[in-house]
């Protein structure tokens, strides 16, 4: 295990030039809501296989903010969850990469450290905590605070579903003025999204509380992945609750691609995300 300090210096690497404009949020100020753990940097785990590098015994959330560059600025702004079975977080392939990408086309990009071992509830309150934190900050960053949105792989695809329908409960003690401000994205990506199926027989997971007001939502997955039955069902719910909703389902590509070439699924599902996000961004005019 090493400590955040080496992976700091890899994310200024991987930065590159981009890196002085880049800035590392605490989403917690002092106590953090449901933490038995002191506050302490992230673990780099030594598993570097898949060249991924993965974050664990996170106890001080945050949120490493990738501005859009301001001559492509569309005001809109991503919080992206990484996946990692809520074990760990492959940061830089379904986080730091994912959020050059979306800088590219224009988008303020938000990597979350959200909590992890097994700290779903701590980890939903994370995201709603950098939601909120995005909406106090769009007039800084430029953006339009009603098209904030969250973008989710694997377990992040998990966390950024149950952004999308937990949104209307407080799910910890108010901290300041910006917990006045709502936490419902305003749409939603969910690539091979895990543990949407939970329910009896493999029905939807039950606290996904699905409705007409949640989030219009794109999905990627594949049919050979173990965990594909989530979008299945997922898209299911939104559908019969006519919330917008675009599924793409290839044949094989299996699960983790991130959007690493070398791979079919993770060589289209950018593209096909792009066009929606455009469609998307255009029609909360």
């Amino acid at each position: 295990m090493k400590t955040l300090l080496n992976c700091t210096i890899a994310l200024l690497l991987f930065m590159g030039t981009s890196a002085q404009k880049n800035v590392i949020i605490k989403l917690w100020p002092d106590v953090v809501p449901g933490e038995t753990e002191a506050k302490h940097e992230p673990v780099v785990t030594d598993n570097t296989s898949g060249d991924v590098t993965r974050l664990t015994d996170i106890t001080d959330p945050a949120m490493i903010v990738f501005p859009a560059n301001s001559d492509n600025n569309n005001g809109a702004g991503v919080v992206v969850c990484p996946g990692g079975g809520y074990n760990i977080l492959a940061i830089d392939k379904e986080g730091y990469e994912i959020a050059l990408w979306l800088n590219k086309l224009g988008y303020t990009a938000a990597v979350l450290q959200y909590r992890v071992p097994k700290k779903q509830d701590g980890a939903l309150q994370d995201v709603q905590r950098a939601l909120r934190i995005m909406r106090d900050r769009a007039e800084k960053w430029n953006l339009n605070p009603d098209k904030l949105g969250v973008m989710g792989f694997s377990a992040g695809g998990s966390l950024s579903a149950r952004a999308s329908t937990l949104y209307e409960k407080q799910r910890y003690p108010k901290v300041d003025e910006k917990d006045e401000l709502s936490c419902r994205p305003d749409f939603a990506l969910l690539i091979y999204p895990a543990y949407l199926d939970q329910g009896e027989n493999r029905n939807l997971t039950p606290e996904l509380k699905v409705n007409e007001n949640t989030p219009p939502t794109f999905i990627f997955q594949t049919a050979d992945d173990r965990l594909g039955n989530s979008s299945l069902v997922y898209a299911t719910a939104l559908r019969d609750a006519k919330v917008p909703v675009e599924l793409h389902l290839l044949p094989e590509g299996g699960h983790g691609y991130g959007m690493r070439p070398g791979n079919v699924a993770g060589e289209t599902w950018p593209g096909l995300a792009e066009r929606w996000l455009e469609k998307t961004i255009t029609s909360l005019n």
